[in-house]
């Protein structure tokens, strides 16, 4: 079963649009939840192959869109609202996850009695293994967590003193999308939150305290975070799993729009080695 576009609303907070993908029995399943990356959304790509090879393992599979990624409610693929994707920060995104995954497990969710609220899982991608690292770091309802081609570190992608100074002085900057051709926009705010709550979004702190089982998956020839990062978060949890991915790049193969009906070799491999982990 298949359930796209679902609305989240919240008190004072944006939205939260998110799809569901399981088998409609009455079997209790292992819920995963997956956390797209820095200019990302949940329906880029190949990640809705990706959630319906989750679900036929039996696994109940859910992704959504961080509230303020730059998508909307009436338009939740690719960016909209870019004034939205401006506002957002880090700790805007641990507390999308935090409001998602209490929604899942409260007795409001429709589907609570499929869901084995006892075996939960993280994925995330890119900067949603950031995010996902902190979270399972904090919350023991977590019980297992796995990362594609995640960073290993918050603060130095903010670039030099020079670069930040700049930045607080205009009171915003641009990134260029390549494939949208937006001038996607930051304000200083962004790292005004990060140094508010630097201590917690520390992902080398919250990586040395994982205490559940971790898979790291990243490919070798990653140009968009490298390799060292992976090594890193491996370094820093040495009882985690590893698993390298070779002649691939940071989406392992995929790119958005995705027509074909399979998944990209790499990307198969990857979305194989994490049920397996699960199981």
């Amino acid at each position: 079963m298949i359930v796209k576009h679902q609305i989240l609303q919240r008190i004072d907070n944006k939205p939260i649009v998110w799809d569901a993908y399981f088998k409609s029995d009455s079997t209790k399943k292992p819920l995963v939840i997956f956390c797209h990356g820095y200019k990302g959304f949940k329906d880029w790509g190949a990640w809705d192959l990706v959630a319906e090879m989750f679900s036929e393992q039996d696994l109940f599979f859910v992704k959504f869109n961080f509230s303020h990624n730059g998508g909307t409610v009436e338009n939740p693929i690719d960016f909209p609202d870019l004034d939205a994707f401006a506002e957002n920060n880090y700790t805007k995104e641990l507390n999308d996850l935090d409001d998602i995954l209490n929604f899942i497990l409260s007795e409001n969710f429709p589907y609570k009695n499929i869901i084995d609220t006892k075996n939960i899982t993280l994925v995330g991608h890119s900067r949603g293994g950031g995010i996902s690292i902190i979270k399972a770091s904090e919350d023991q309802r977590i019980t297992s967590l796995i990362t594609w081609a995640s960073i290993s570190d918050f603060g130095s992608r903010f670039g030099s003193n020079e670069d930040i100074s700049a930045w607080k002085y205009h009171g915003v900057k641009y990134v260029l999308n390549g494939r949208t051709k937006q001038h996607m926009p930051h304000y200083f705010q962004f790292y005004d939150d990060y140094l508010a709550n630097k201590d917690r979004l520390n992902i080398k702190k919250a990586t040395e305290n994982i205490r559940i089982p971790q898979l790291i998956i990243h490919s070798l020839e990653d140009e968009a975070v490298k390799f060292s990062e992976a090594e890193n978060l491996h370094l820093w949890n040495p009882k985690s799993d590893l698993y390298k991915i070779t002649n691939s790049n940071h989406v392992f193969g995929a790119s958005h729009p995705w027509e074909n009906v399979k998944l990209p070799k790499s990307l198969d491999l990857v979305v194989h080695k994490s049920i397996a982990f699960i199981k």
